[in-house]
């Protein structure tokens, strides 16, 4: 082997301390919150420049079990999935079956009068005014509501303000995009998810949540009451393309890498995805469509948190820095996205 000159050993050792430092702050911290939070498991992915400069696996994926995480560990990743909804959509655009201005009416049966002017954009970007179904009776997954029935049931809701006149976050309309991904590919929505973004970017450990489903490496959720671990609750609600993918740090690495080439989504695609919505009055909101556009500490961020019940997930990206945080648990407090923001800070290019 090579020998370094003499004069070169200082900078490597300073460069690998530094990388030491930065990695050790990172557990100290992680394994801190987690003691404080009560988090039984959390696993983490760190990128940059499109290499993985840590990955980490902490805690349990199953506490009666004692099974610890491992990176390899399936987590529900809740609302990240909108981000593939998005996608999916954008690549129905790209290849012309669809327009993100064409009316939702065009491709969905009987939607009610007050849908009229509700645009496929509207749905992408929470500005629909679209009663969101998180929290009203009906919806729960044993009930397995066909496209009519959902449309049916929802449609019956007043509309909480005119397409594009607002914002608030609406999972009723990723519901529906991922009916529109139906019946404009012809295709069930996992079936075109599999064949059109998890089989290509080799994202083999993805899939649905389906309690049904045997899922090798799936962690458990759990709920916390007064500072005790319970099993998550059973009596879901059905989220389908708003939050039903599960996912690893591994394959959602995968998806991350992607975004940084034109691999799946063009450059105008991804270019709408991550431009704020302007709502009617002409003022914009930091979201996109399937992601939160914001900044950290100066640093450009595009970003989305998701939970499911008894799981938690955030999926960071900071594009002028290269550089990326993913970290899945399997906790229902809603602690993910602030984690993986402050482990951004200490990978910041000072």
């Amino acid at each position: 082997m090579k020998q370094l000159p003499w004069f070169c050993a200082p900078i490597v050792t300073g460069l690998l301390a530094s990388q030491i430092a930065q990695a050790d702050q990172v557990d100290t911290y992680l394994k801190s919150q987690m003691q404080q939070h009560r988090i039984p498991g959390l696993t983490l992915k760190i990128i940059r420049d499109g290499k993985t400069i840590k990955t980490a696996a902490y805690g349990l994926a199953n506490v009666e079990l004692n099974v610890p995480t491992k990176p390899e560990t399936v987590f529900e990743i809740g609302s990240i999935t909108k981000q593939f909804t998005a996608a999916g959509i954008l690549l129905l655009a790209q290849e012309g079956k669809l327009s993100v201005d064409d009316k939702i009416s065009q491709h969905l049966k009987n939607t009610p009068e007050a849908w009229a002017n509700v645009t496929i954009r509207h749905l992408l970007t929470h500005t629909s005014g679209i009663k969101s179904y998180t929290g009203l009776e009906g919806f729960q997954i044993w009930r397995h509501l066909t496209q009519e029935q959902f449309i049916q049931s929802i449609g019956k809701e007043p509309m909480e303000f005119q397409p594009g006149d607002s914002w608030k976050y609406c999972n009723t309309g990723f519901n529906l995009l991922g009916y529109i991904i139906e019946n404009v590919s012809g295709k069930n929505y996992w079936e075109f998810m599999s064949e059109s973004v998890f089989q290509p970017l080799g994202m083999t450990a993805t899939t649905k949540r389906q309690p049904s489903l045997v899922i090798p490496n799936r962690a458990s959720g759990y709920e916390q009451t007064n500072h005790v671990w319970m099993n998550r609750d059973s009596d879901l609600t059905e989220v389908f393309s708003a939050g039903a993918i599960a996912s690893t740090v591994g394959d959602l690495a995968k998806w991350d890498t992607a975004l940084d080439s034109d691999r799946l989504l063009n450059a105008a695609s991804k270019e709408q995805m991550w431009t704020p919505v302007k709502i009617n009055d002409g003022k914009t909101r930091k979201y996109g469509f399937g992601w939160n556009v914001d900044a950290l500490e100066g640093h450009k961020n595009i970003g989305h948190g998701g939970s499911t019940s008894g799981f938690n997930a955030s999926i960071q990206r900071f594009p002028d820095d290269r550089l990326a945080v993913i970290i899945l648990t399997n906790t229902d407090e809603e602690i993910a996205t602030a984690l993986a923001k402050k482990v951004a800070t200490f990978c910041f290019r000072k």
